[in-house]
């Protein structure tokens, strides 16, 4: 067996991923099956938002966390301590990896300025031949940031030191809101970020706090004034995209109770405008989904972003769906997918349906390639863990530290599921998981079609040695063929086991 010694592992508690998940060990809860929504179950994530990038989509989210009362009792979200973006991705839009989150602002962060990280939008752009990832985020609602990185997870530096947008930015005095931004990289590779929200004193119909603005060549620094977006009722969450030639600026609607006219966006909802230029002038053309309480029996705000994969354009957008099934106070969000379509002749876009079933499965998943062990379609009893082990260094104005390693933590009871594995049809040989036991010796079951179904292999799983050693423990494959549903089930005990799962793959026959 190949060893190397295990990472550290970071020591701070994270709430979220602990005592609450136990409790629903061997039981799904959330995201149920065959439902693809919300995206992940282990975990928030709010505000989200979409970057494609070979033929892969990356989510970046805010880093919605428990908070608890000194009797340890989960609290009402006060997003007040939130200084991470999550990042998860999936090629095929069910089954989606952890890649863990990035330290972006406050003593540990890249953007040691700001003390907290809302909201963010990314983009990609190939610089001198090369490809550059840049993260925008607010600092609540003062202003705005930016990192880069030579790939969609990192690592993250902060090119500049300091704010993009601020109140001294041309254009943006008068604006409540600094923050909820979005990014977009046109055809002629220019680039522009819209961004701003809130309503003034005695103007929820035209508040006018919706900004854009030009992006430098380098894309961490704005050219010229910002310019207004007169967008209806605008209450936050700028987005932005481009559609058979036309540009599409949507929003979030306020909630102020005050008289709306039929051609004006009810509370809550994300609208429309759209435009000839990136910059407008904009149309408003009405709304195109409803608030999540319409859907979900839960409200709250409303934040969203359109993205294209293959041929097909979807919506990622939050819900409090999690937060309802964990019986929790509220204010934590979880991402959805539904998809998005267009009305042939006008371009408008159709109303959306916000449902738990969410979007079809692109393709069947590969098992014949190295597996991040923070791969899930649906899961139960199963949490992430980051391995701070990569360490990090100072380069230019920020800190940057390579991409932690994210594992799943399994125990006793506990599985994950992949959805449409295809094993083609020979069928697979053997497999192999690169695995850490947390205490006694256990079993790690491949099972199909159910965490019950046709027992396909045993992975077993020594006790873990003094200091606690990676390994990569093998079993062979008997009855795995053409596509079916994977568990990976780690055997329940009195001993309660608990393992750390790198990654996994399986031999062709």
């Amino acid at each position: 067996m190949n060893k190397e010694t295990m990472p550290q592992v970071e020591n701070q508690r994270d709430k979220n991923n602990s005592s609450l998940q136990l409790e629903h060990i061997q039981q799904e809860i959330g995201k149920l099956r065959p439902n693809a929504n919300p995206l992940m179950t282990h975990k928030f994530g709010a505000d989200p938002y979409a970057l494609v990038f070979n033929n892969r989509v990356y989510l970046y989210m805010t880093s919605d966390k428990l908070e608890y009362d000194e009797n340890e009792v989960p609290q009402k979200n006060s997003y007040q301590s939130i200084n991470k973006i999550t990042v998860i991705s999936s090629d095929d839009l069910i089954n989606w990896t952890d890649h863990g989150e990035i330290k972006v602002a406050g003593p540990e962060g890249a953007a040691k300025w700001a003390s907290q990280s809302w909201a963010p939008a990314a983009a990609h752009r190939s610089i001198d031949g090369e490809d550059r990832f840049y993260l925008y985020f607010a600092n609540n609602a003062s202003g705005i940031g930016v990192l880069s990185a030579p790939t969609p997870t990192g690592p993250w530096t902060d090119p500049i030191g300091k704010a993009l947008v601020t109140r001294e930015t041309p254009g943006v005095e008068d604006v409540t809101w600094l923050f909820d931004p979005a990014v977009f990289v046109d055809d002629d590779h220019q680039a522009y970020l819209y961004f701003g929200g809130g309503v003034p004193e005695g103007r929820p119909e035209r508040p006018d706090t919706a900004r854009v603005m030009r992006l430098g060549e380098d894309m961490v620094s704005v050219e010229g004034k910002a310019k207004v977006i007169p967008a209806p009722f605008m209450f936050e969450n700028s987005g932005i995209h481009k559609y058979d030639n036309i540009y599409y600026y949507t929003y979030c609607s306020n909630f102020f109770q005050v008289e709306r006219d039929e051609d004006s966006p009810p509370p809550g909802e994300i609208a429309y405008m759209t435009s000839a230029q990136p910059m407008g002038p904009w149309t408003y053309q009405g709304t195109i989904l409803k608030n999540p309480g319409h859907f979900f029996g839960i409200g709250g705000n409303n934040h969203h972003a359109i993205f294209p994969l293959g041929d097909q354009w979807y919506i990622a957008y939050h819900a409090q769906t999690l937060c309802q099934a964990m019986d929790i106070p509220e204010g934590y969000r979880s991402t959805h997918l539904n998809k998005v379509q267009y009305e042939e002749t006008s371009g408008r876009i159709k109303a959306i349906q916000a449902d738990y079933v969410g979007v079809e499965q692109l393709k069947s998943f590969n098992p014949y390639q190295r597996i991040n062990g923070s791969t899930m379609g649906w899961n139960a009893g199963v949490n992430t863990r980051q391995l701070s082990g990569s360490g990090s260094e100072q380069v230019e104005q920020g800190m940057s530290s390579k991409p932690d390693e994210v594992v799943s933590v399994m125990h006793g009871g506990s599985w994950i599921a992949i959805s449409r594995v295809d094993f083609g049809q020979k069928g697979a040989a053997s497999f192999t998981a690169t695995v850490c036991s947390q205490g006694e010796p256990c079993t790690l079951e491949l099972r199909l079609g159910r965490e019950d179904g046709d027992l396909i292999g045993k992975v077993l799983i020594p006790a873990s040695a003094e200091g606690q050693e990676w390994i990569e423990a093998s079993t062979s494959i008997t009855g795995a063929h053409h596509e079916q549903d994977l568990y990976l089930v780690l055997k329940p005990s009195e001993q309660n086991p608990c393992i750390l799962l790198s990654h996994w793959m399986f031999k062709e026959a």
